[in-house]
């Protein structure tokens, strides 16, 4: 008679594992071995049209299974790393991985057979819908979080930020990420209780450069590049009784702005030559944050009529399939974001404090940082 037994599956950091046990708690078996890997992309592709297919771009990103070099999968640490895995094969995000199926087309209500291109990651095709991936282009990507992708002949290395393959044949990138930017705008909304984002800006347009003497490290969960510290804290100095909802919702604006000239700092060091910026993201909505950043970096930034982001830039490489889809036509440039020297001394000298604020406050931030995470999960009453 076959023995009663329960399974527990383990879906893990680095692996999977699952465990077959005897309802007297004894251990039968244990065993969830990947089998493929996919990335959200390529996962949606494999639903739709059965190909098992990785984009180039997303696969430079799975350190150290990929050759940026070679661009293919580098099998010494592939087959150490990950043995027993198919790899997948690789393509560029506007090639063709196949054709919606007939049981996809039964789910979906899409056409069967209609092609699907390879796609890519989100801030990748960002960059594409608002043509950010000629030689000497940033694109700034004003969300919940900020990124920038810089597109460049050859692939540059540093330790703070990442190096990749670019999404279309024979480009490379050389990337940033801040931790937290919108996301920290939306903390100051609700904490203020304010009903819009509107408001707020005209309040930190009326406080004026410098937030009325308040500085900001937007280091709210901790940092990417090119600080990389994930102790890393978010920190209001000089704070006074007199300031303002508009002065704390400006030394945001501010604070992330100084994250870029860090960033961009941090990309011309490693050998990048920015030619060009191009913004996109919701944060782009109104000029007050885009006009900060230029002021605060001494670049101009391109604003394209459509700024919604990934899902207009994997619309552009689906429609690459079909046509000869061309960025400029689709989507022109609506306005240029030209900075303000008459900032630019003030601005300079509040980066200097910026600079100086992080060392200053590493040593309490991280102790901080070391008793909150041995407090309770959950707040008290919660």
């Amino acid at each position: 008679m076959p023995r009663e037994a329960v399974i527990g599956v383990d879906i893990g950091t680095s692996s999977s594992k699952g465990v077959l046990v005897a309802l007297d708690g004894t251990v039968l078996h244990t065993a969830a071995r990947a089998r493929r890997l996919y990335m959200p992309a390529s996962w949606l592709v494999r639903r739709l049209t059965g190909a098992y297919v990785l984009d180039r771009h997303s696969a430079s990103q799975c350190t150290p299974l990929y050759d940026i070099e070679s661009r293919s999968w580098y099998r010494p640490w592939s087959d150490s790393l990950a043995p027993g895995v198919e790899l997948p094969p690789l393509a560029w995000s506007g090639e063709r991985a196949g054709t919606v199926t007939a049981e996809a087309a039964r789910l979906t209500g899409l056409p069967a057979g209609i092609p699907v291109s390879t796609g890519t990651i989100d801030a990748w095709a960002e960059a594409l819908s608002v043509g950010a991936h000629h030689v000497g282009d940033l694109m700034l990507m004003y969300g919940t979080t900020m990124f920038l992708v810089h597109t460049v002949p050859r692939p540059l290395r540093d330790p703070s930020l990442w190096t990749t393959v670019g999404a279309l044949p024979g480009t490379h990138n050389l990337a940033g990420g801040m931790a937290t930017s919108g996301a920290v705008t939306d903390w100051l909304r609700e904490l203020f209780d304010a009903a819009d984002h509107p408001r707020l800006l005209r309040l930190a347009a009326e406080s004026g450069p410098g937030a009325n003497g308040l500085l900001m490290l937007p280091y709210f969960a901790g940092e990417r590049s090119p600080v990389m510290d994930p102790r890393a804290r978010g920190v209001i100095a000089g704070l006074t009784l007199s300031h303002t909802r508009g002065d704390l919702y400006r030394a945001a604006l501010e604070g992330t702005a100084f994250g870029v000239r860090h960033n961009i700092e941090a990309i011309e060091a490693a050998g990048g030559d920015i030619r060009r910026v191009v913004a996109v993201g919701g944060g782009t909505r109104g000029d007050l944050w885009t006009r900060i950043v230029s002021d605060v970096t001494g670049r101009a930034q391109e604003v394209r009529t459509t700024t919604v982001g990934a899902s207009y830039g994997s619309a552009l490489l689906a429609a690459g399939l079909v046509t000869e889809a061309r960025v400029d036509d689709w989507n022109p440039v609506a306005r240029t974001i030209v900075p303000d020297p008459a900032t630019a001394d003030r601005y300079d000298e509040l980066y200097g404090l910026y600079r100086d604020l992080y060392p200053a406050s590493a040593p309490v931030v991280h102790a901080l940082a070391a008793l909150g995470s041995d407090g309770p999960a959950t707040p008290p009453g919660e």
